[in-house]
């Protein structure tokens, strides 16, 4: 069930997935005890390796973007008119986007990622599911639920385009809008590699939005050790073509494991699944006494999240179910 006044409500509570020092305070147990299903992060990160003294001691020249910048564009096929922002996770530029233009109506369709809702509501905006708007999000695929977007959606004079899970369906990605005057694409890097601790997104669009993104995100607002992760990252495209065929058999491992309980499959991507269930709070209290932490939402009663169970975790998560 879902619940349109808490869906609409941008100043309330922001749920995020994580949080196991909730879960731990009313569980009990320590970190190393819990397996965190909660967030969608692949649980099979990009191995770190070939940093330099240097990343920690300096601070980044202007090169080590290029390069980054470079890698990005290679990777996402970033078209040759639009501009690329690397940024210390795609939520810093989440919270700055509302300032590229005057304060006005902004449609946002729910449910989805909550945080677009509350940096626009922070900076005067009128948050609206529906109706004509100065400015628009769409969440691609959506998450919780993995719904995709077409081009055609991006129709406001604002647009922002969220493909932060994206990168286990690159053959939906909407990239191509990136040089539109107007649009503004994110990339999340901590998801797909597995490496949120690094704190590493991009935004990549038109030239004079990037360029003002970039006076409000300020100098070296990426750290050296993000920029050499992420350039080594990028290129290594054998690895993302293996990865994502990993992700995907593990999430169908995944959907006959909760199914096979009663669930139904609600949707989702690679990264995580949504499932419907009888009562998501009954779910997530019995996965947390076997301290394996999920994600459900202020907003239906029903909603239940998983992401992939690292490879000691699958055993633990189906006797727990």
């Amino acid at each position: 069930m879902v619940r349109q006044d808490d869906r609409l409500n941008p100043q309330g509570a922001r749920d995020h997935g994580g949080g196991l020092d909730r879960a731990m305070a009313r569980y009990g147990g320590v970190r190393s005890d819990w397996i965190d299903l909660s967030t969608g992060i692949n649980p099979h990160p990009y191995e770190v390796a070939g940093l330099l003294p240097s990343d920690w001691m300096e601070l980044p020249d202007h090169g080590a973007f290029e390069r980054l910048s470079d890698a990005a564009r290679g990777f996402w096929n970033v078209p040759g008119g639009a501009g690329i922002l690397p940024a210390p996770g795609a939520s810093a530029v989440i919270a700055r986007i509302p300032a590229l233009a005057a304060a006005g109506r902004v449609q946002i369709t729910l449910p989805t990622y909550n945080e677009h809702a509350a940096a626009f509501a922070a900076q005067g905006w009128q948050v609206q599911e529906a109706g004509p708007a100065e400015a628009r999000v769409i969440v691609h695929p959506n998450n919780p639920d993995g719904r995709l977007w077409d081009a055609a959606d991006a129709d406001a004079p604002l647009t922002v385009i969220d493909e932060s899970f994206c990168d286990v369906t690159p053959e939906a990605t909407l990239i191509h809008l990136a040089e539109r005057p107007g649009v503004v694409v994110l990339k999340s890097f901590g998801k797909f590699w597995g490496l949120a601790g690094l704190r590493l997104g991009f935004a990549i669009g038109h030239p004079d939005l990037i360029a003002q993104l970039n006076d409000l995100t300020g100098p070296w607002a990426v750290s050296g050790p993000a920029l050499r992760i992420g350039a080594q990252a990028l290129d290594d495209t054998l690895w993302a073509e293996t990865t994502r065929v990993r992700l995907a058999s593990e999430a169908e491992r995944l959907d006959q494991l909760v199914t096979a309980k009663g669930a139904q499959i609600a949707g989702g991507t690679s990264l995580y699944r949504l499932y419907e269930v009888d009562d998501a709070a009954a779910w997530q209290d019995r996965l947390a006494r076997a301290h394996i932490w999920s994600r459900i939402f202020p907003y239906s009663k029903t909603f239940l999240r998983l992401g992939l169970p690292p490879a000691h975790g699958w055993a633990r998560l189906e006797a727990a179910l």
